[in-house]
Parts: structure tokens; C-alpha cells; sequence
């Protein structure tokens, strides 16, 4: 199944292994793209990864976890993306965009350029040593679901063959989605239809940027491992109401609205992408610490997800969906240039 295709809107998968977004820090200052992306991102294409999916990318100058962060919040940083993004398509990968903001987890220095750190609370992330937030007016939310869909319409300029928002990890929209950061007495808080209502606005401001046609990606953390914090059950709620909005394909990761210590194990958040998929139903991608084909492939066969996300392994080794189908018996087309190499 690892080397099957997987059709999501428009888009048909050539294999189901997808380079999970990891931030590279290597963008300018001005937020644009450089020369290591296009290496860094167009050999993962090379060795036959099915989705590139690009690192968190600001929506908003403020919103950037490190000012070496890439940016989609102006035209001027359209061409380096696109630049990246056609090499991916032409050796064989489908590429995507991670539409992101930090709110209270941005760098200091990026906050304090750009007016301040923005949240849903008042609260910093690690008092003393991050951005103390202001919280957003619904006019101010209403100013970021606008940013979100023009950074998914310069998406489309650039090229890309779907999107995905940004919404785990404790950033902006986690913050929001979370009742340990989420602390507002408004229609942007209180039950989890409240804490929606913001992820809501902007999957619909997203879908309406792309059209019909691209899909849309929501990466989600499926706990925050605290008490009083989400639950996975909470998780696959949003999931539903996600989908209901445009969302195509839900990306299950973990963790990060509050500074609190996790397990970690091979396949740590595989149980997570199971239980999300149950209940808001299929294409769902799983990802945390996959490094074995075999393991790739039980985790398709067995139901459990719909497309398998490779970080640390991917940066270790561009090739491995290459190697991969060697160890697998699967015939892949092979660049011509490494032919030589062929398992």
C-alpha cells in the first residue's frame, strides 16, 4: 500500500509518503526562499517522497517563529517559493504549503518588530522567557483570517497542489483551540464550538483562496498532554467540524500548547491518527517517528492512517522511499542519473 496512489480532491499521490513540514530556519530575513530550500526540499523530490510538504510558513510578519522563517505574506516571496515548487513537480513529488502563525510562540525579536506578540490570552507560553501576548480583538481575528487567505491564494500563484493549516503545535491556532490557553469570554471561547469558531473562519477563508479544486491539509495536535487540556476525543471533534468546512486530509501530530514532557517512541502518535479517522472518517496522515518501510506499510494496511509523514528519517536519508521499495519488492521508477545505485 506504501506505493499506491491516494487521491484527495484534484490530486492523485504517486505513493503515500509525505515529507512532513519541518522549519529549515534558512529564509532571508525579508522571509523568502533561498537556494537551500531548493536543494533541501527538490532531493527529497528526487528520491521519490510522494508530498513535499513545506515547512511552517508565515502568514503574517509577525507570525514568525524565527525571523528565519519563510514567508507567503507578500507577492515579492512568490518566486522563490515557485521556484522550489516546480523543481519538486518535475521529478515526480507533489508539493504542498504549510500555512502557519506563531501568535504567543513567536521569537521575541520577531515579535517585537512586529508590534507584539498577538494570542488568544494575555498569558506568555514561558513567562520571562517568551513574548508577553496581547490578545486579539474579533476585529484584529478577523484581520488574520484574511492574511490566511491571501497567503493560500499566493499558494495557488506559486504553484502548489494543495495547502495545509497550520493548526498544532501550540500556534496561533492552537491557542485558540486549547482550554489551557484559550481563557476569553467571548464567541471565540468558552465550549469547543467556541474555541472553533477562529480554525472555522479560516478554513473557510483558505477553501475560498484555492477554489474547489486544490485540497486542503489541517495539521492538528490530538493532545496536549495535560490535564484539562485537549483530549484526543476533543481532537476528533474538531476533525469533524474541519471537514464540514473544506478540510480534505487531517494531519495527526501532538502536544505543544503548554510546555509540558511527553513520551516518545516509534510510532508514538500512529494510535492518535486511528482513533481521529474512526470518528471523522478517512484520509488521515500519521506521523512520529515512522522510520521502517514495514512499519509504514502495517500502519496503511492495518487502517490505521491513509498517508504515512517522515521527518527525522527523511533528513537522514533523501532516498529512503527509494530504498524503501527495495526492501519492500516494489518496482519505482528511479531518477536516470542514480540508476547505477538501483536496489
Amino acid at each position: 500500500m506504501l506505493f499506491g496512489p491516494l487521491t484527495v480532491r484534484s490530486l492523485t499521490l504517486k505513493n503515500r509518503i509525505m515529507l512532513s513540514p519541518m522549519c529549515q530556519y534558512s529564509a532571508g530575513d525579508d522571509g523568502r526562499a533561498t537556494d537551500w530550500h531548493l536543494v533541501h526540499y527538490g532531493a527529497r523530490a528526487v528520491g521519490g517522497t510522494g508530498l513535499i510538504m513545506l515547512e511552517a510558513t508565515a502568514v503574517e510578519p509577525r507570525g514568525r517563529i524565527s525571523r528565519q522563517d519563510l514567508g507567503i505574506w507578500s507577492d515579492e516571496q512568490v518566486p522563490g517559493l515557485a521556484r522550489v515548487a516546480a523543481f519538486c513537480r518535475a521529478h515526480g513529488a507533489a508539493v504542498g504549503l504549510q500555512l502557519a502563525h506563531a501568535g504567543r510562540k513567536a521569537a521575541r525579536d520577531v515579535a517585537e518588530a512586529g508590534g507584539g506578540a498577538v494570542s488568544s490570552t494575555a498569558r506568555p507560553f514561558r513567562p520571562g522567557e517568551t513574548p508577553d501576548p496581547r490578545p486579539l480583538t474579533p476585529d484584529a481575528i478577523g484581520g488574520v483570517v484574511e492574511a490566511f487567505g491571501r497567503a493560500a491564494a499566493r499558494a495557488v500563484a506559486a504553484g502548489f497542489d494543495a495547502v495545509e493549516i497550520h493548526g498544532a503545535h501550540g500556534y496561533l491556532i492552537h491557542q485558540f483551540l486549547s482550554p489551557l490557553v484559550n481563557d476569553r469570554a467571548d464567541g471565540y471561547g468558552g465550549d469547543l464550538e467556541g474555541r472553533f469558531r477562529f480554525l472555522g473562519e479560516v478554513i473557510e477563508a483558505v477553501r475560498g483562496a484555492v477554489g474547489e479544486s486544490l485540497p486542503v491539509f489541517l495539521r492538528l495536535s490530538a493532545t496536549d498532554y495535560a490535564p484539562g487540556g485537549l483530549t484526543v476525543e476533543d481532537v476528533a471533534r474538531v476533525a469533524q467540524l474541519a471537514r464540514r468546512r473544506g478540510v480534505d486530509l487531517i494531519d495527526v501530530s501532538s502536544g505543544g500548547a503548554v510546555p509540558v514532557d511527553f513520551p516518545v517512541y516509534p510510532g508514538y502518535q500512529v494510535d492518535f491518527a486511528r482513533t481521529i479517522r474512526a470518528v471523522a472518517g478517512p484520509p488521515v496522515a500519521a506521523v512520529g517517528l515512522i522510520t521502517r518501510p514495514e512499519m509504514a506499510e502495517a500502519i496503511l494496511g492495518n487502517g490505521w492512517a491513509d498517508l504515512v509523514a517522515l521527518g527525522r528519517e527523511l533528513l537522514r536519508d533523501p532516498c529512503w522511499p527509494l530504498r524503501a521499495a527495495g526492501t519492500l519488492g516494489v518496482e519505482v521508477e528511479w531518477p536516470r542519473q542514480y540508476l547505477r545505485a538501483r536496489l
